[in-house]
C-alpha cells in the first residue's frame, strides 16, 4: 500500500473516531470521560492523514515520479473502520457478568442521602453501601435501581451494572441480588427499574468469593437500555 492509500485508511481511522467520539458510539468502548481524547485523537489523526497525502502529492509533482498501484486486497483494511461506523457492538452483558466474579469495592466517600422521600441509587453505591456501611441511612427508604438481569446457573436473578476503568475491555459486574415480588417472568439482559427496600441478606460470588447483598424488591418495570450502559461509581 502506498503513502497515498495509507493517508486514505488513517484518514478513515480518524473519521470513524471522531464519528464515535461525537455520538453515543463511545460510550461502547470507554467510559464517558474520555470523550475529549477520542474527539482530539479522531481530529489529530484526520490532519495527519491530509499532511502525509500533501505532502506526498507534492513531492511526486517536484520529481516527477510515478506511483506503482497497490494491491486492492490491502483496501480490505478499511473494512474494520466502516464496521466501527456502521455497527455499534453490544454491551457486556449477562453472559460476562455471571462468568466474572463481582468487582464490588469499598468507597471511601460518601454522598449525603436525602432525608425524605424515595432513594434513587445507582446500583453500585447501593451495593456499596448495602455492604460496606451495613446498610446505614438505606433501611425503612423505598430504594430505586437501575440494572440489566442477569440469571446463574440455579435460575436465581441478580441485577447488574458492569463497571470500567478505562475501556470495556477492563469491565467487571456488580450484582445485587433480588428476593421478594419479582417479575413473572425475567429476561437475560433486559434492562429494569427496581423499587425495593434494604435487605442484610448477602451471598458470596461462586466465581471469586465476593459479597453480593441483595434488595427487597415490592416492583419492577421494563426500560430502555441506558446510553451509557456502563458504570463508573466505583472509580469516582
Amino acid at each position: 500500500m502506498n503513502r497515498q492509500a495509507q493517508s486514505a485508511v488513517l484518514f478513515l481511522l480518524g473519521a470513524a473516531l471522531l464519528h464515535a467520539g461525537t455520538t453515543d458510539l463511545y460510550l461502547r468502548y470507554v467510559k464517558a470521560g474520555l470523550q475529549p481524547l477520542v474527539v482530539a485523537a479522531g481530529a489529530v489523526l484526520m490532519v495527519t492523514a491530509l499532511a502525509t497525502a500533501w505532502y506526498e502529492w507534492r513531492s511526486r509533482r517536484d520529481t516527477h515520479e510515478h506511483s506503482h498501484p497497490e494491491p486492492r486486497v490491502s483496501w480490505l483494511l478499511v473494512l474494520p473502520l466502516f464496521a466501527l461506523i456502521l455497527v455499534a457492538p453490544p454491551a457486556l452483558g449477562s453472559y460476562s457478568a455471571m462468568r466474572t466474579g463481582t468487582a464490588l469495592q469499598q468507597s471511601y466517600g460518601y454522598q449525603k442521602l436525602p432525608a425524605s422521600g424515595p432513594l434513587r441509587l445507582n446500583l453500585v453505591d447501593y451495593a456499596t453501601r448495602a455492604v460496606y456501611e451495613h446498610g446505614q441511612g438505606l433501611a425503612g427508604r423505598q430504594i430505586v435501581v437501575t440494572g440489566f438481569v442477569a440469571l446463574d446457573h440455579s435460575g436465581a436473578p441478580y441485577l447488574v451494572r458492569m463497571a470500567l476503568n478505562c475501556c470495556a475491555a477492563d469491565a467487571q459486574p456488580v450484582k445485587v441480588g433480588l428476593a421478594g415480588k419479582l417479575p413473572p417472568v425475567l429476561r437475560p439482559d433486559g434492562w429494569l427499574e427496581v423499587t425495593g427496600t434494604f435487605t442484610t441478606k448477602r451471598a458470596k460470588d461462586p466465581v471469586n468469593g465476593g459479597p453480593i447483598p441483595f434488595l427487597q424488591v415490592t416492583s419492577a418495570k421494563p426500560v430502555k437500555t441506558p446510553a451509557d450502559p456502563y458504570d463508573e461509581t466505583w472509580n469516582t
